[in-house]
């Protein structure tokens, strides 16, 4: 089983990897309203610097939570959004994804009753395809018996990761969060543990049975749409990462809203009231969370504030 650190991004990874359908072209879904900050996809990252009147600055980072050794070293943006902040905030407070509690937390919450099991809960296809690819994995198949349809996707996407070589040990957040303990730089979360506990404990059977069909259809092109992904946050270009969420949020829109809109909301206030109080921080959040117009830096710039992409700022 993956750190618990690694669940919530891998959640969104499937969505955002599960968007792109042999089928369907980028012309296929609206393109989101171009702003001035948003990234022309020419190189130097996904790294934005958020300017407030009252003299807060906040370098909003998009982040690739599960990365490969090759993937370093990171654009220059994220050296300089680190030199130049007082403080990290992460999607979670320091050290608390990687505690084992939380581990043994969201196992136990992923965990059938004594009573049930997953092969009771999904189609026999399904329970068919969950067996054939544990087999080709060296899993004893029926040890996925006792988890839930949300749990096996989650572990299925983890390992088929871990295969490519990317692992949450070796992502953006894990890199700075590390080097920030080193270094005592304090941090904070924008959100808690429970919180993102509660999301997966929330979602219904139909919304469990969806995902992991959809990542069933999917684990072959996992490596292709992964490349897809890094290059498009390689080059800063949110116009990419956007048609692959859009498409998704057709799809499934109550998903996208639990795990994409509606946190965004609630984190551009702290986020505004940083600024208004004059603060300087590095941001790292998933990438998925810069996107369109419930995106974190359309938000901030409908709030007054000036946002521009790293590249373009002089005033360091």
């Amino acid at each position: 089983m993956p750190p618990a650190r690694a669940f919530l991004p891998l959640f969104a990874l499937c969505l955002l990897l599960s968007a792109c359908r042999k089928d369907q072209t980028a012309e296929s879904a609206p393109k989101p309203e171009t702003a001035e900050y948003v990234s022309d996809g020419a190189g130097d990252g996904s790294v934005w610097v958020v300017d407030s009147d009252h003299g807060g600055r906040l370098f909003i980072c998009g982040t690739i939570h599960i990365l490969r050794e090759g993937d370093y070293p990171l654009a220059p943006g994220y050296e300089a959004a680190y030199m130049f902040s007082d403080k990290l905030v992460l999607e979670l407070p320091p050290g608390d994804g990687s505690s084992p509690d939380l581990s043994r937390r969201m196992a136990q919450l992923g965990m059938y009753s004594a009573d049930a099991s997953l092969d009771a809960n999904i189609s026999s296809q399904a329970w068919e395809a969950v067996k054939a690819w544990a087999k080709r994995r060296d899993i004893e198949p029926s040890s996925m018996n006792r988890f839930r349809p949300w749990f096996v996707s989650l572990m299925m996407t983890a390992k088929e990761y871990s295969v490519l070589g990317a692992t949450p040990d070796l992502g953006v957040d894990a890199h700075f969060e590390k080097r920030a303990r080193e270094d005592g730089k304090p941090g904070e979360g924008l959100e808690t543990t429970d919180f993102q506990l509660q999301l997966f404990a929330s979602l219904s059977n139909r919304q469990q049975q969806e995902l992991l069909d959809q990542t069933l259809a999917e684990l072959s092109s996992v490596s292709e749409e992964y490349e897809k992904m890094i290059e498009a946050w390689k080059r800063g270009d949110l116009v990419a990462l956007h048609d692959m969420l859009f498409r998704e949020a057709a799809k499934h829109p109550d998903l996208m809203n639990m795990f994409l809109t509606a946190r965004n909301i609630v984190w551009v206030d702290r986020l505004n009231a940083m600024l208004d109080h004059g603060e300087k921080a590095m941001v790292l959040v998933g990438a998925g969370h810069l996107t369109g117009e419930s995106g974190l830096l359309e938000l901030l710039a409908k709030r007054g504030h000036k946002v521009r992409h790293y590249r373009e700022v002089q005033d360091f």
